[in-house]
């Protein structure tokens, strides 16, 4: 029987309990549930976050093919169905001005804003904006109407079309039908089919914010800052980019409702540097979106009801249920700010930059008590109510908006749009597009008659097309040969090729060995590679000769070498174990250039802790911020989509050859360095061995023999892991059998091959 939790239900109306958490820093009511394994052991390393959606949640099955579905499509008569729509109107949820081109636009930017460079999570790519938590952000309100309105779309055109490329697409359709140039748009966004629960948003407000009696309380009531604005150590806590839970981005009325524009400035400027976005991209984005629409603030948050995710049952998945008239058109209550920035609010001009810079603003409050600007000069321009036919209202800026203006480097960018308005509408262009597709990895997954190829995108992590043949099968083998007589180590070439690959992020399918930047900076450059560096410059030797040969238009990348080593190297070790084992290698990789590669954005790639080589960077304690190596080590196998035995039988490999980054004997477990052998596992359940602490903070231990109290071996937490908790040691248990070796070789070898696959995009759906 499924744990049902009674205690969340009203025993005579079964709905749900708790209050509607819906303004900015206001927050709802805790709802009693029973306590959960994480409340009875805290500090459990829930493994199980590894097995999340799962084949079994999606009703598609396996076999289904997206990608062909969508190129099914009839793109562009898609599209003007979508502007059909958009201007139109339904009586359930009127459109403001007659057009739903607005409210679109920020159903779509609120569906990519969530991304963040940090670990690649949020964004687009699934359509998570249709489950919880993000479904019932306060900053997400009312987005539910806007998929409620597209969905006679989505279903006549099916599983061909995702909820995630339908949404970003409706975006891009409601900028064209305003006068807007969008820079392109590209299908390949495949839906997630439950919540995630992997991913960390930041922790929920601890103490209730509305009890506080002073801003200086609420600012130390808040676990999201490190410290506070204008202290020397004013950080958002890692990984996170939102400046408060339930956010996109930041509060529009500044930091905790305060209303003042340089710190409102402060926090746009961390949380869209974490989105991947520079000053320049910032101002297009916002002043760009403001453009359009109007805000609605017409119905004090208190009186709102439920978010989505426990509104009464009756009302089918939507929420926010306003009791004010209709409870929508003139009455719409949002994020409690109400006006629009400009005098036609459905057409793309600079009216936006021209009205914050021609006039001084005063605030005041909004009909539901949000803090808002005003105009000083009672003649300022005057914009149409959304639904009043003849009723004219004052203009409004948010103090997100009046941030743009007095921020010295923000000011810059704005008055270079403001004198210059192609170049703005080419900045937005671009600015939305990587918005909206940032999170989709190599152009190798974009679909479409609209996609763009350009190099110039840095962001997209450019490789260059192949002008050559690719190796054949006779091409491996010689060259496997001629990797091994190198006189590098199978642990060194082990080493090197999943150091190349281990860079993956299956959240937004950056990095990884394909491209051959482990020979470029910054990654050649960091503490962990630098094993790597002698490897690389042997395998350049290999390369440099083939390709000089007469293997005619037929040429091997840096990229495909790197890899194959590492395959040469382990076919070596699995006979030595007595195992003879191929291991897979699709060759194809291309090597990019130092130009293609943005520095600073792949060093967001850098890993603070990296488990698989027993990694931690010297400044882990100040960086991880509380986290445990392993829950670190845990995070990563998530992000390469690994399984837990997958990440189990990974592990034991990579020690077996060790493959630490510092050749260290941490976790190497064995006296057959280099041997595919289960040796680590053997010893990690061994009954005769105990463990002690060899440190304060037990980030290394030491195990002694039970009897004479000898010191067999070192590891870290990142090798004891695998014994000490559960589901990882069951795993391990069965590698450690009489009869697991076999097993254990031939799931490395899978996993192995996995890993060295990740970024492959040019060869898989």
């Amino acid at each position: 029987m499924l744990n049902i939790n009674h205690d969340k239900t009203d025993t005579k109306s079964f709905e749900m309990l708790g209050k509607c958490p819906f303004g900015g820093d206001r927050i709802g009511g805790v709802v009693s549930t029973p306590p959960t394994l994480s409340d009875w052991y805290p500090n459990r390393l829930k493994v199980e976050l590894l097995h999340q959606n799962g084949p079994q949640a999606n009703p598609l099955g396996e076999d289904f093919n997206y990608a062909e579905a969508f190129n099914s499509i009839d793109l562009e008569a898609l599209k003007q169905e979508i502007k059909g729509f958009l201007t139109s109107s339904v009586d359930w949820w009127p459109s403001d001005y007659g057009n739903y081109g607005p409210q679109m636009i920020r159903m779509s930017w609120h569906s990519a804003g969530t991304y963040r460079i940090a670990d690649g999570r949020g964004g687009a790519g699934e359509a998570l904006q249709r489950f919880a938590p993000i479904n019932s952000w306060w900053d997400n309100g009312n987005t539910d109407k806007s998929r409620r309105l597209l969905w006679p779309i989505k279903q006549k055109y099916g599983s061909a079309l995702s909820w995630a490329d339908l949404i970003v697409l409706t975006g891009n359709c409601a900028l064209e039908i305003m006068g807007f140039p969008t820079y392109g748009f590209a299908g390949g966004r495949q839906d997630a089919w439950e919540a995630d629960n992997a991913t960390y948003w930041g922790p929920e407000v601890i103490h209730d914010l509305s009890k506080a009696k002073s801003p200086d309380e609420m600012v130390n009531r808040d676990k999201r800052w490190r410290g506070r604005n204008g202290d020397a150590n004013y950080d958002l806590e890692n990984p996170l980019a939102a400046s408060h839970q339930a956010l996109i981005y930041v509060n529009p009325e500044g930091p905790y409702a305060n209303g003042d524009p340089l710190g409102s400035a402060r926090d746009i400027r961390t949380t869209f540097t974490r989105m991947a976005m520079n000053d320049e991209e910032t101002v297009a984005l916002i002043a760009g979106g403001h453009a359009f629409g109007k805000s609605h603030g017409m119905v004090p948050a208190a009186e709102i009801g439920m978010p989505p995710e426990i509104a009464p049952m009756e009302a089918m998945g939507l929420g926010w249920h306003n009791p004010k008239g209709a409870g929508n058109a003139e009455n719409t209550m949002t994020n409690g700010i109400e006006g629009s920035w400009t005098p036609n609010p459905t057409q793309w001009d600079n009216d936006y930059l021209t009205n914050l810079f021609k006039f001084d603003w005063k605030q005041t409050k909004s009909p539901a008590g949000a803090l808002q600007w005003t105009p000083v000069d009672s003649n300022a321009p005057k914009t149409p109510d959304a639904h009043i036919p003849g009723q004219m209202n004052a203009l409004m800026m948010m103090t997100t908006d009046i941030a743009l203006k007095e921020d010295p480097e923000y000011r810059k960018v704005c008055e270079k749009f403001l004198n210059d308005f192609e170049a703005f509408t080419q900045a937005f262009s671009k600015a939305w597009y990587k918005l909206t597709h940032r999170d989709m990895g190599p152009r190798e997954r974009y679909l479409g008659p609209e996609k763009r190829n350009e190099n110039d995108l840095l962001w997209q992590d450019p490789i260059p097309l192949a002008d050559y043949a690719p190796i054949d099968a006779a091409d491996v083998a010689a060259l496997k040969k001629e990797i091994l007589n190198l006189g590098v180590s199978p642990s060194d070439l082990v080493f090197t090729a999943f150091s190349a690959a281990v860079t993956h992020r299956h959240s937004d399918k950056r990095g990884g060995a394909n491209g051959g930047r482990l020979a470029l900076a910054p990654q050649k450059d960091w503490e962990v590679n630098r094993r790597t560096v002698p490897v690389v410059a042997a395998l350049r030797t290999v390369q440099e000769k083939f390709n000089g040969s007469d293997a005619g238009s037929k040429q091997v990348s840096l990229a495909d070498l790197i890899v194959l080593g590492g395959c040469a190297a382990l076919e070596k070790a699995a006979a030595d174990a007595g195992v003879p084992t191929e291991v897979p290698f699709t060759p194809g990789r291309r090597d990019t250039t130092q130009d293609l590669t943005d520095i600073e954005m792949f060093t967001w790639l850098k890993p603070v802790a990296d488990g698989f080589r027993n990694y931690l960077d010297e400044g882990f304690n100040e960086i991880s911020q509380g986290v445990a190596p392993e829950e670190m080590f845990l995070d990563k196998a998530q992000l390469l989509s690994l399984t837990a035995p997958e990440w189990t039988a990974l592990v034991g490999g990579l020690r077996a050859m060790n493959a630490n980054h510092d050749n260290s004997k941490h976790g190497i477990f064995t006296d057959r360095v280099g041997v595919l052998t289960n040796d680590f596992f053997n010893v990690l359940t061994s009954t005769d061995l105990e463990w002690k602490k060899a440190d304060t903070k037990s980030l290394t231990l030491t195990l002694n023999d039970r009897k004479t109290g000898e010191t067999r071996f070192t590891a870290t937490r990142a090798d004891l892991v695998f014994g000490s908790n559960s589901q990882l040691r069951a795993v391990s248990e069965v590698y450690a059998g009489n009869d697991g070796h076999k097993r254990f070789v031939k799931a490395f070898v899978k996993a192995w091959h996995k890993v060295m696959m990740l970024d492959r995009y040019d060869v898989k759906a």
